[in-house]
């Protein structure tokens, strides 16, 4: 029987090898493999000793999880990484959504291990003085995973109850908007001059930090990195400090060396007047229940006084209590976010057609509707993002007007010419063969076959990860491109005049090869470079010999 594999879920907190925790770096150690976002990877990579090092991309989350879990169930132990905590916006909840899917139980499954960290929150408000000494909450503004409606109620939502607000992934090169609505809504709640803390790389060798306002904050630089701490209705600057009261009445009198009351009487009910009472689960009004009352036009939030069972609801309870029932109504305000579900497909009127029916097209208004969404590509595909619990009716539907249906994301996608409009035909049967046996592999990264139907290779098929061309009845065959990037370059030629029934067997030893050797997120060209061999063909360097400016991305 095969020996089971591990895996950890590290949290290593802001960067600094000072804020790792001890059992973060024997996980590391222990580790066969580690997996994680490139600039994570970097930032711990003196403290691994591991054979295998995989980087990725800041959107391959996903991947991420899915490689840790293959290579534990081949009986590794990995530890994917997530800066500060893995369970706060981290890796730790999509590795359980990974094994899920896959049926895991703890009983009978590899085993996991959550490695806690120092959350941003944390890490920040340590710079910041003491910001979160009162109720707080985080609350990230990245809408990509999660509907910007939701977290402008939940932004509301803490203003209004006076929480001490960390928010996360506050702005990005796209997403500028989000923290200028933010802004909006807290000043709804909050003063203009309500102390706010802005820091940028907390503990790495790039931080910064920043006091200003609620007013003033979108004055200064907030990006990805940046965590923006807002005070509550009590936080104040002192001395280059924000800081957070523990609570709105004093307990105690700071500043006498001999405290009024004793500890055990500060607890007493005549000593703190604005506690619910237990009895009667109500607290008076008249001690600031909501600090933004009096000061905006909007409802607050009081705690009201119960209102007295009848004799029928006591009777009701007691006898729920004998028969050992429950007695609880469901109330008719339970929130609960419905958790949509979005199916996304690409769709093409075929491997060598190129034209859509006016029937088509209105398939596709109809399926998707108002609420999904079309997107044209240079693929010749049209993406559809659909909201539905019935996909299999929509393919039914775009199956019986003709399209040739496709998953997205890092599949083999099959990109082929027109074929002279069908007059060059004879290859077309191949391509087809292709997109039947090998279309919509999920693979480490999306790769696509450009396929010629003649040798003017008009389509630019060599520019593609495999390039195939048909010429005098036999095929060249090319591997390895660069499709995009600066330093962009095409397919390297491995096999000219290849006979017509070797041209399969020989593209699916090639995807078969990959699929089972190559990182997350790494494509073809990559991978080749790597391992200089696949197959029996033997890497050749195709880039540019001029130099250029690396992109700040690395591409």
């Amino acid at each position: 029987m095969a020996q089971k594999g591990k895996i950890f879920v590290v949290g290593f907190g802001p960067g600094d090898f000072k804020h790792i925790t001890t059992r973060a770096v024997e996980a590391l150690q222990q580790s066969d493999m580690i997996i994680g976002y490139k600039t994570y990877v970097e930032l711990i990579q003196d403290l691994v000793s591991a054979k295998s090092i995989v980087s990725t991309g800041m959107t391959e989350e996903v991947s991420r999880a899915q490689e840790a879990v293959r290579q534990a169930e081949a009986g590794s132990t990995v530890s994917v990484i997530s800066s500060g905590d893995a369970g706060v916006y981290g890796m730790a909840g999509l590795v359980y959504e990974v094994l899920i899917e896959l049926g895991w139980t703890e009983a009978t499954g590899i085993e996991v291990e959550i490695v806690p960290g120092i959350s941003a929150i944390n890490s920040c408000a340590s710079l910041l003085g003491a910001p979160i000494m009162h109720d707080a909450c985080t609350i990230s503004l990245s809408d990509h995973l999660t509907p910007w409606n939701l977290i402008a109620k939940r932004v509301e939502a803490a203003a209004m109850a006076d929480f001490v607000i960390a928010l996360y992934n506050p702005k990005s090169g796209r997403r500028t908007r989000q923290i200028v609505e933010a802004q909006r809504i807290l000043l709804e709640y909050r003063s203009p001059d309500t102390p706010v803390g802005l820091v940028k790389s907390a503990y790495r060798e790039r931080q910064e930090v920043t006091m200003t306002t609620l007013a003033e904050m979108l004055e200064h630089d907030i990006g990805m990195l940046t965590t923006v701490i807002i005070g509550n209705s009590s936080t104040f600057f002192y001395d280059n400090k924000m800081i957070t009261p523990r609570g709105y009445q004093r307990k105690y009198t700071l500043g006498e060396e001999k405290q009024p009351l004793r500890p055990h009487q500060r607890l007493r009910e005549e000593n703190e007047p604005w506690a619910m009472n237990q009895e009667t689960g109500t607290a008076r009004n008249d001690f600031a229940a909501d600090p933004n009352a009096g000061r905006i036009n909007k409802p607050s939030i009081a705690v009201m006084p119960k209102p007295k069972k009848t004799a029928l609801e006591m009777a009701t309870a007691a006898l729920a209590m004998v028969k050992g029932t429950s007695a609880i109504k469901a109330t008719p305000n339970l929130v609960q976010q419905k958790i949509e579900s979005i199916f996304e497909l690409a769709v093409s009127p075929g491997v060598a057609n190129k034209f859509f029916t006016p029937q088509q097209m209105m398939t596709l208004a109809e399926v998707v509707g108002e609420d999904g969404s079309m997107e044209y590509t240079p693929d010749h595909q049209i993406h559809l993002k659909i909201p539905t619990t019935t996909p299999e009716r929509i393919t039914e539907k775009l199956r019986e007007v003709g399209f040739l249906l496709a998953p997205i994301g890092d599949v083999l996608s099959l990109k082929a010419c027109d074929f002279c409009y069908g007059e060059k035909a004879d290859s077309i049967p191949y391509a087809e063969e292709i997109q039947e046996k090998l279309g919509g592999m999920s693979l480490p990264k999306t790769l696509n076959i450009g396929f010629n139907g003649c040798g003017m290779a008009c389509y630019r098929a060599v520019f593609d990860d495999i390039g195939i061309v048909y010429r005098k009845s036999k095929f060249d065959v090319f591997i390895g491109a660069k499709p995009v990037g600066r330093t962009a370059h095409a397919a390297q030629p491995v096999v000219e005049g290849l006979e017509p029934e070797k041209l399969i067997p020989l593209i699916t030893d090639i995807i078969e090869e990959y699929k089972a050797n190559a990182h997350p997120n790494e494509r073809l060209f990559k991978y080749f470079k790597r391992v200089k061999k696949i197959m029996h063909f033997t890497y050749q360097d195709m880039s540019s010999k001029i130099k250029i400016e690396p992109a700040p991305c690395g591409d």
